[in-house]
Formats: C-alpha cells, sequence, structure tokens
C-alpha cells in the first residue's frame, strides 16, 4: 500500500483507540444478483502472495491452507465470466517460478474455466492470470508488459529499480452467437509503495493502450491500481474513452473486514462495453478472510 494508507490509518485508527470505540467492520452484503441476461460478468481480484519459504504466518503455506478453501468459495460465489487476479503468485528464492498454489488450485476446483496470460515463468509473467469461462469464450492473443524503462525485457525491474510489475492481457472472442464479440483485457497492478515507479507505470498503461484504442479495439482496464476512484489515476483514463463504475465500499481490508478508505481496485470499460454498478463481494465464507482484499464485479453487456 502507499504511504499515504499509512497516514490514514494512524489519523483514523488512533483516535478510535484513545475513544475506546470498537472497530468498523464492513457488515455483510449477501450474494450478488444474478447478472442480466447477456451479460458478461467481470471482477478483478487481489488474492495476495504465498511465501513457499515460510511454513508458518497468514501469508506462509500454514496461512494458504487455512485460506484456500474460504477463497474457493468466494470464486464459486462470483459466477463471474472473467476475473483477473493480481499477486496470485507462490514466492521463493528458490525454484524456477513456475510453482502457483492458487492458480493450480482454483483451476482444479472450477473445471469450467482456464486461465490466459500465465504459464512457463521464461516466456511471460505467471502471476496475474486473467480466469475465463471455457463454454463463453476463448483466447485469441495474450501478453504482458513490465512498468519499466524496458517494458519488453521479461523481469525487468521497475522505474526507480523496484521489485519487478507488469501489466498482463488477453483478447478474447465470445464463441455464443451468430456474430463473436472481440475485447481486450488489460489486468494491472502497480506499485503500491514507491509513487515515483507507480506514476510512470500508470503513464506507461496509458501509452500502451492508446493505439488498440485509437484501433477501435473494446478495451477492459482491471486489477489492482492503488489509486482511488476519482483520482487524477482514473481521470487519465477516462479522457482516454474508459468508463469506471465506482465501487461502493472499501476494497483493500487490511485482512481484517476494515473499511477505512474508499476502493484501490477497479474495472473500467470503452465503448463496446455497456456496465452495470459495481459491485463488491464482501463476505466472509469461512474461519479466514480469503484475502486482504475484496473481489470488485461489474456486469456488462457487449454492443
Amino acid at each position: 500500500m502507499p504511504r499515504m494508507f499509512w497516514i490514514v490509518a494512524a489519523l483514523v485508527l488512533v483516535p478510535l483507540a484513545l475513544l475506546g470505540c470498537q472497530q468498523v467492520r464492513l457488515s455483510p452484503a449477501g450474494r450478488l444478483p444474478p447478472p442480466p441476461a447477456e451479460a458478461l460478468r467481470l471482477a478483478t481480484w487481489n488474492v495476495h502472495y504465498i511465501w513457499l519459504d515460510r511454513e508458518e504466518g497468514r501469508w506462509g503455506r500454514a496461512g494458504w491452507e487455512a485460506r484456500k478453501d474460504p477463497m474457493d468459495a468466494a470464486f464459486k460465489a462470483l459466477g463471474v465470466d472473467i476475473i483477473g487476479f493480481q499477486e496470485m503468485e507462490s514466492f521463493s528464492f528458490r525454484g524456477d517460478g513456475n510453482v502457483n498454489l492458487t492458480r493450480d488450485f482454483l483451476l482444479a476446483e472450477n473445471p469450467d474455466y482456464a486461465a490466459a496470460a500465465t504459464g512457463d515463468a521464461r516466456i511471460l509473467p505467471p502471476t496475474q492470470p486473467i480466469f475465463y469461462r471455457r463454454d463463453k469464450l476463448r483466447v485469441v492473443e495474450e501478453g504482458w508488459f513490465h512498468f519499466s524503462e524496458t517494458p519488453d525485457v521479461l523481469y525487468a525491474r521497475g522505474f526507480d529499480g523496484a521489485s519487478p510489475s507488469f501489466a498482463s492481457w488477453a483478447v478474447f472472442e465470445t464463441v455464443l452467437g451468430a456474430a463473436p464479440a472481440r475485447f481486450r483485457v488489460v489486468n494491472i497492478h502497480p506499485d503500491a509503495f514507491s509513487r515515483v515507479n507507480r506514476r510512470a507505470s500508470h503513464a506507461l498503461v496509458s501509452a500502451r493502450v492508446a493505439p488498440w484504442l485509437a484501433a477501435g479495439e473494446t478495451l477492459v482496464l482491471l486489477g489492482d491500481f492503488n489509486a482511488l476512484h476519482g483520482s487524477r489515476v482514473l481521470d487519465r483514463y477516462e479522457a482516454q474513452g474508459l468508463t469506471f463504475p465506482k465501487p461502493p465500499g472499501a476494497t483493500f481490508h487490511l485482512d481484517r473486514g476494515l473499511h477505512l478508505f474508499g476502493a484501490i481496485d477497479h474495472i473500467g470499460v470503452t465503448s463496446g462495453l455497456v456496465p452495470g454498478e459495481a459491485m463488491i463481494f464482501n463476505e466472509k465464507l469461512g474461519d479466514v478472510w480469503p484475502s486482504d482484499h475484496h473481489p470488485v464485479v461489474v456486469d456488462v453487456v457487449l454492443e
């Protein structure tokens, strides 16, 4: 999270502690309504990485064993056609980077789905897959670019030398109906901690999507933006023709269900897609939260 988060958290939590107030929690939202007929349900979800070299701890192997079933239950409850994941990584200082416990578990438990923009770690970063429903969509093309001065170099470090972060993307085509529709999904997760790196990353995304938009492509831009709705970041994308339905509450919740500030996870679409309202799935379907972010969902109708 950016430094602004810790400042805001301190300003909120310290007065609450001094006043003896209880923590403010998100109340259960209930199951999502079914999507409209002929709509595609889109989602974005930061599911937090796993430290393979740590046996204990919330984000180690034991933590993964505790949260994997609640994560699967939440995934099933979303009922999505497409979902972009962030931090779907099983991180280790050893190995070849091809272990991805979260991706492989969810695909095994949900055989109606396949994953785009993921695979052999020697060819593309495997940690930001885009899941899609097999019976509705097929992948036409897929790729990535790093948030770096050398964006087409695999695992290039960030603009300020930070660890690699990137955008994954895939072009989909509907397989139902007489006239298949085609659109591109771009899945992003800029640096949470470095403002310099984050700003440059969003500028690169804006530059990379520009020729796709100029060519008249229908585009979905989703992910963990580490930026609030109404920020200059979203203003830039909106000036390019994207519309971002405003999520109704917090998405990052400190793995506690705490609602401290607005959503930083977003879904934007261009013309060619008519979006409904943004929804946040904030149910806790188990003893622990599946992640420290809630998923955001938007139903869209193809024009």
